[in-house]
């Protein structure tokens, strides 16, 4: 339909004024790392994620995806609010949240803005275009699509890494039935000869660089595991009780790039993103709704979180949650009594 460099730019533009760090633009193409994509899958590393592997061709080309795909805007927004406070973030009586899950939950938020943009390129096309959006909800490898678009470059870790940002980044994708001006690739930032991330990961999930066995990830254990964790896992986990940093926030990139850029739906706040650990046990289903409902730890589930609160006062190991725990354990579900138990064998009260 076009490939007005003028509109390319202004679209650009709108999108940093909606309050995206990043854009860029990738043709409508098949990815470039489909076959590792598919050998991942062969594996066995997505776990029990089975719609990872639902219609898999599908995720490999977004018009595939929708046929009247032209051109994919790929947007980011840093999740950097800052190192939280130390005393709090490594004590063992509180839980730690992933940051990006430290307020709004963003796929929210980035739908809304990507939306907007759409709406924007169709009034400047001045015709009814096809378009849709997605966060980390769609079959799209969109980490692939973010490294089509000039926005960074894949690590070890199996994050998109920017040069200047780092890689603590959400994605979004923006498919467009409008023929833009492509970025190119960007042809600067390596890991070289680093193993940070795979020498730090607590319970070895990345297996070799670029390859992240899922199955043992703290993330996936965390909040995409809906059954028991398994029990020779359970001890690395630390007081993570939904997802984890540890890849990224060793990695040199993040380290030295990382910084906050326009993003005002998340903040540190210790009850949201630290929560004592014997406050959240006692916390009932409709209280995890009014809590964590508008947050992304709603992915988690009251269920899932409970079984990942007693997985970390099992870690934590103080007789001091021994009454909490077996309070709990009265109160509970399988699952959770499953976990409750593990931890109060581990304290040394069961």
């Amino acid at each position: 339909m076009t490939n007005s460099p003028r509109l390319s730019a202004l679209v650009k533009q709108y999108a940093l004024e909606l309050g995206f760090d990043l854009v860029g633009i990738a043709p409508a193409a098949r990815v470039p790392h489909a076959e590792a994509y598919m050998a991942w899958l062969e594996a066995g590393y997505a776990g029990n994620m089975a719609y990872m592997a639902r219609d898999p061709m599908r995720r490999q080309d977004p018009r595939l995806v929708m046929p009247e795909t032209r051109s994919v805007i790929v947007v980011a927004n840093s999740y950097f609010t800052g190192n939280p406070p130390a005393e709090l973030w490594n004590d063992p009586t509180r839980g730690r949240i992933a940051c990006y899950a430290w307020g709004r939950d963003y796929h929210e938020v980035l739908v809304h803005r990507l939306r907007q943009l759409a709406e924007f390129l169709q009034r400047h096309i001045g015709d009814e275009i096809s378009w849709r959006a997605y966060v980390d909800t769609g079959p799209l490898l969109e980490r692939d699509l973010a490294v089509m678009a000039g926005l960074g470059f894949i690590g070890k870790n199996t994050c998109l890494i920017h040069p200047q940002w780092g890689s603590y980044l959400v994605l979004g994708e923006l498919l467009v039935s409008v023929e833009l001006v492509y970025d190119a690739p960007i042809t600067t930032g390596t890991c070289g000869h680093c193993t940070r991330c795979l020498d730090a990961c607590p319970t070895g999930a990345l297996v070799a660089p670029y390859q992240l066995d899922s199955r043992k990830c703290i993330s996936y254990l965390t909040i995409e595991l809906r059954d028991s964790i398994p029990e020779g896992l359970r001890a690395h986990m630390g007081n993570w009780i939904f997802g984890c940093d540890v890849c990224q926030s060793v990695c040199p990139w993040t380290r030295r790039f990382a910084h906050i850029g326009q993003q005002d739906f998340l903040y540190f706040e210790p009850g949201r993103c630290v929560p004592p650990l014997l406050e959240l046990l006692v916390m009932n289903e409709a209280h995890f709704r009014t809590r964590f409902g508008h947050t992304s730890v709603k992915r988690s589930g009251w269920r899932g979180l409970m079984r990942n609160v007693a997985v970390a006062l099992g870690n934590w190991g103080d007789r001091t949650g021994i009454p909490a725990l077996q309070h709990a354990a009265e109160n509970s579900g399988p699952l959770i009594q499953e976990h409750i138990t593990w931890a109060l064998h581990r304290i040394g009260g069961g």
